[in-house]
């Protein structure tokens, strides 16, 4: 039986699996939290790299791929190497752990895994601490094969919100979808957005729900396999 029931398990890990692999030569372990918090206590053996403030307002193409340039650069600086399997944490199956395998899948590093559960599964799990800061080692460059259809820009985005089959999906907060909290230009949501905010996806210790569960939530709200959904 796959990992929860899931179609690609292979995108995630447990904190079991990677605590029975910990010292595993063939894995580079992300953490993506604060500074403060990585410093009090991490996973032995992995970098840091907080992911939050790497975003882009204009996604057209061209600057798209100077900012994933950007991003692959960063990557070799703080030493992820492209030869191993890339384990995103952090202190949940959080949206900046998530956002780090994006990352790698679209610049064509499909080799990446989140720990399901992050470092609160860890701490649960018995898994070891420490407290020492780790030296990003020298690495090759992090190649860009850029996989462009796991991406669209407003421009697409626009000219798609006709067709039957196309559902955004809209992982914000409440405040954000209805708009109440306006954290771009303007407040609201794309028309037609399908709104299930992302922590929905998360049972109460912050792990992923089985495949079922996810499956009756998404198909009550009308996101189902024939469509192409775009999350933001």
């Amino acid at each position: 039986m796959a990992y929860k029931g899931y179609e690609n398990p292979q995108l995630v890990i447990s904190a079991e699996e990677l605590k029975s692999n910990l010292g595993n030569e063939s894995f580079c372990i992300v953490d993506t939290r604060p500074t403060h918090e990585y410093l009090r206590g991490h996973i032995p053996g992995a970098l840091h790299l907080d992911l939050f403030g790497l975003s882009l307002i204009n996604t057209r193409k061209e600057m798209f791929d100077t900012f994933m340039w950007m991003i692959a650069y960063l990557f070799q600086q703080r030493g992820l190497d492209p030869a191993k399997t890339v384990i995103w944490s952090e202190n949940i199956s959080g949206t900046k752990a998530s956002r780090g395998l994006w990352f790698c899948e679209f610049l064509g590093h499909s080799n990446t895994r989140v720990l399901d559960g992050g470092y609160k599964a860890w701490l649960a799990a018995d898994g070891p601490v420490s407290t020492e800061g780790v030296e990003p080692p020298e690495v090759p460059p992090f190649p860009i094969e850029a996989k462009h259809n796991v991406h669209m820009d407003a421009d697409v985005i626009h000219a798609s919100l006709n067709q039957e089959d196309f559902v955004p999906l809209d992982t914000r907060t409440d405040d954000e979808h209805y708009g109440r909290v306006a954290r771009a230009e303007r407040a609201g949501a794309i028309p037609g957005s399908i709104h299930i905010e992302w922590v929905n996806n998360l049972d109460e210790n912050g792990a992923f729900k089985p495949a079922t569960e996810l499956r009756e939530m998404y198909a009550a709200a009308g996101i189902t396999p024939e469509k192409q959904v775009m999350c933001y």
